[in-house]
């Protein structure tokens, strides 16, 4: 057949484009949100009512549109003009290590009244949602894969324990919220600030504990320190 008789539907420059990957701010954004993150954002939009940041006809409106909201992104709009909002995600591109890395987003960690255990050599995504009720949860980062210069973790904690194991030479930023509950960090000691190989990783945790207690620690276990494991 003829190159002019190609049939016009299957000319190659007819093809569609396969859509372009969405990066890590992208999928940040489009997370659906808990009731727990709405109530959080209500007490902000509440405080700025009281200090006359909002009329009490914005708060409502605000506050109508916040209960009906389904994704991060939505509240961060609905905070954008007041201080103290939840932020847009500022995620680094995938580190020039290992560029055919396309982890963004991990599927959110659940325990409901069990044990859930993340360690050795596994691939950690940039953005980690952990929630856990009545259960344990263990993230152990000492020999994971971390292809990225910064980590985002949310953790909710109701009734239960997480326990955050990071790299000794890691820089942790802290958010905690603890409601009659504890998050505690293991601070690093003077000789680790300066790592032996390249850039440490740079943890950002935003931590909720009702009831409940979040630990960071660092370094390996003392049972693989002495390795009986």
């Amino acid at each position: 057949m003829a190159q002019d008789e190609i049939p016009q539907q299957n000319r190659p420059q007819d093809a569609v484009p396969a859509p372009a990957p969405m990066t890590g701010d992208e999928l940040a954004l489009r997370r659906r949100v808990s009731d727990l993150e709405r109530e959080e954002v209500a007490d902000v939009l509440r405080d700025a009512a009281g200090e006359g940041r909002l009329s009490y006809g914005e708060l409502e409106e605000r506050l109508e549109t916040l209960y009906a909201s389904k994704t991060y992104g939505e509240l961060v709009e609905l905070t954008a003009d007041l201080p103290n909002g939840p932020t847009a995600p500022s995620a680094p591109a995938v580190s020039p290590q290992q560029p055919g890395t396309t982890v963004h987003a991990g599927p959110v960690i659940n325990a409901f009244m069990s044990e859930t255990k993340r360690t050795g050599n596994w691939l950690v995504p940039q953005h980690q949602e952990v929630n856990a009720v009545l259960g344990d949860i263990t993230l152990d980062y000492t020999e994971a894969q971390l292809p990225y210069d910064d980590v985002y973790i949310e953790v909710k904690s109701i009734l239960a324990d997480v326990k955050i194991r990071v790299p000794q030479n890691a820089i942790v930023h802290l958010d905690s919220n603890p409601i009659l509950g504890s998050v505690s960090e293991q601070q690093s000691g003077p000789t680790d600030a300066t790592p032996s190989g390249g850039r440490p990783t740079t943890f950002h945790i935003r931590g909720t504990a009702i009831l409940a207690e979040i630990k960071i620690k660092r370094g390996p276990r003392l049972t693989k320190r002495l390795g009986l494991a």
